[in-house]
């Protein structure tokens, strides 16, 4: 995939004894889109009896002039393919990205057996599972985009540290669950799967901690190589305070729904949980546990 490809990521919410079973109900959706489950996780937290199956799709619409545009086109084509003469939801935008949520049983029920819901998303940048992308911040020499992974990386990077990744996404949203898909959709850009330690609210923005597990790359090379796989631009210099390095991105405006800020942090692994960022009223998650 190239800048101007945009991916669609279709999260279904699904009721399902197990993961296997999960995957299974999303066969034909799979078979239909084209697509590939590149994540899928117990939710049942939120919603008992769950699980959550994230299917990425390449779209046929291309960003080449108005991203905004072809981010809304892309997520009302899929929603028409499922039946051209369903009635679009609103979709919302706010690039690099665009979604909707489908809740109508009747037409979900026909492409996934059992399943609660649809978020689709519509995503500017490339593929997010492929590695190959330029680091956001110019860098004297080209790195490796290798990725943090939820376990311990066999290579060590220049600074050989071992750090925790911890991902904060702010969401205007009215329900957890909402802001929850959006900050997994995030997450996904960087591993494959992202564990949700905990959710705040705070003047109508949901903040949610993610836990990206570990790498071995040391802190500030583990969060270029983060960045440089959401492909977002706008992002704050990199700070460190404590051993703790971090990096932020914020909306220029705050929209009316959707991201509204992101921030990455290293942690020695050593450390305990996540820390709050400053102001955000996000309290320390609890400390990952070690096997």
């Amino acid at each position: 995939m190239t800048d101007q490809d945009l991916e669609l990521l279709i999260t279904v919410v699904v009721a399902a004894d197990d993961d296997r079973q999960a995957r299974d109900a999303c066969r034909e959706l799979v078979a239909h889109t084209g697509g590939r489950i590149v994540a899928s996780g117990d939710c049942s937290d939120e919603e008992p009896g769950c699980w959550a199956v994230t299917v990425s799709v390449v779209s046929a619409e291309r960003a080449d002039y108005h991203t905004a545009a072809a981010l809304a086109r892309a997520v009302r084509q899929f929603v028409r393919s499922l039946r051209p003469e369903f009635p679009v939801p609103p979709v919302s935008c706010e690039p690099p990205t665009a979604w909707t949520v489908l809740d109508d049983p009747e037409l979900i029920d026909e492409w996934v057996p059992g399943a609660e819901r649809l978020l689709v998303e519509a995503w500017a940048g490339g593929d997010p599972h492929e590695r190959g992308a330029p680091p956001a911040e110019p860098e004297p020499e080209p790195e490796p985009a290798a990725q943090p992974t939820p376990t311990p990386a066999n290579a060590t990077g220049p600074d050989g540290e071992p750090v925790r990744l911890w991902l904060r996404v702010d969401v205007v949203a009215d329900h957890t669950a909402g802001a929850e898909w959006q900050a997994r959709a995030v997450a996904s850009r960087i591993v494959q799967s992202g564990a949700i330690q905990g959710v705040t609210a705070r003047d109508g923005v949901l903040s949610v901690q993610v836990d990206l597990g570990t790498s071995r790359q040391g802190g500030e090379r583990a969060l270029r190589t983060a960045v440089s796989s959401l492909g977002r631009t706008g992002w704050s210099p990199i700070r460190s305070d404590n051993g703790v390095s971090s990096i932020g991105w914020t909306a220029e405006t705050r929209p009316s729904s959707g991201i509204t800020a992101l921030e990455l942090r290293a942690v020695p692994e050593q450390g305990a949980g996540a820390p709050a960022a400053p102001g955000s009223g996000v309290p320390p998650g609890p400390a990952p546990a070690r096997g």
